[in-house]
C-alpha cells in the first residue's frame, strides 16, 4: 500500500513539502510546458496567448468573447486586449452574435487559420514527447484526475 502524502501536500500543516502540493506541481508542469512552447511560437509569429485563443476557435467558431476568456482561463480585461492584438495582426474578426446582437463573438480569419495549422505543427513534437511513456490507461486516468481537481475547486 503506497505512504498518504495528503498531510504533507497541506499547506496547513508543519509537515507540509512543496513537493507533494499538487498545485506546486500543476504550475511547475505548466510552467516548463509554457517556456518549452514558447519560443516555437514565437517563430511562426504567435505568443501563447493568441495560441490558446487560436485553438479555442479552432475547434468551434463563432464563439463569445466571454466564452473563449473562460476557456482560456484568461480574465476578460486581459482577453479584450489579447482580442484587440489578434485583430490588428488580422488572426481573428469580431462579429455580432446571431442570437444575442448585445453578444460580439469571434471568428478566425483566413491568417487565423493559417496559424493554427502552424501552431499544430510546431506545438505537436513536445505534446508527444509529454505523453511519451504514457499508456492510454495512464493518459485517461491523469485526465480524470485533473478534471476532478478541477471540479473540487467550483
Amino acid at each position: 500500500m503506497a505512504e498518504d502524502l495528503r498531510p504533507f501536500g497541506d499547506p496547513g500543516s508543519e509537515d507540509f513539502r512543496v513537493g507533494v502540493y499538487p498545485f506546486y506541481l500543476l504550475n511547475r508542469a505548466v510552467s516548463r510546458y509554457n517556456v518549452v512552447i514558447e519560443a516555437e511560437l514565437r517563430g511562426i509569429g504567435l505568443d501563447i496567448p493568441s495560441w490558446r485563443v487560436l485553438m479555442i476557435l479552432a475547434e468551434v467558431e463563432p464563439q463569445p468573447i466571454a466564452q473563449v476568456a473562460k476557456s482560456a482561463v484568461i480574465n476578460i480585461s486581459t482577453m479584450m486586449r489579447i482580442v484587440e492584438r489578434m485583430q490588428k495582426a488580422g488572426l481573428i474578426a469580431t462579429v455580432p452574435s446571431a442570437s444575442d446582437g448585445r453578444v460580439t463573438e469571434l471568428v478566425l480569419t483566413p491568417l487565423g487559420k493559417e496559424k493554427i495549422v502552424a501552431a499544430r505543427r510546431v506545438t505537436a513534437p513536445f505534446y508527444h514527447r509529454l505523453i511519451k511513456g504514457f499508456s492510454a490507461s495512464d493518459f485517461n486516468r491523469l485526465l480524470d484526475l485533473l478534471n476532478r481537481l478541477h471540479d473540487n475547486l467550483e
